[in-house]
């Protein structure tokens, strides 16, 4: 799939390293790892203002969409628009899923459930590694 914004493997890594992103935040965001549950810098966080993609800054989630879904990860009920996020069919590891990417980078974010709170009935499970908190 083709982004509006793209780099290299060396400008992704370059532009982490610079940002002083988590540890894994490169495998987690270019190639859809994850990070182990309740290790994460925003799963336990609350300070107002928004999350914004740590690859490209695009504005992802608004920190009143964020709750305690206590599985270990940041969860949002919604993005900040439904273009911010880009969703696609995940069968890896034995399960079908929705993958959860930035609409504007491609870099893996999470994935979707159907398990959230009203009114959208959501949860956006979000590697903290692949988000940056803006207040």
């Amino acid at each position: 799939m083709s982004y509006a914004i793209q780099k290299t493997a060396a400008e992704w890594q370059a532009l982490l390293a610079a940002k002083h992103a988590e540890p894994g935040a490169y495998q987690i965001t270019r190639h859809a790892a994850t990070e182990r549950p309740y290790t994460g810098k925003y799963e336990n966080f609350w300070q107002a203002g928004s999350y914004h993609c740590i690859c490209c800054d695009a504005r992802l989630f608004e920190s009143d969409t964020k709750f305690d879904a206590g599985c270990g990860w940041p969860s949002f009920s919604e993005p900040v628009t439904p273009q911010a996020i880009e969703e696609r069919r995940d069968l890896s590891h034995g399960m079908v899923r929705v993958e959860t990417v930035c609409s504007q980078c491609g870099a893996h974010l999470g994935h979707v459930f159907e398990d959230g709170p009203t009114p959208t009935g959501l949860r956006y499970c979000m590697n903290s590694a692949a988000l940056e908190h803006k207040a």
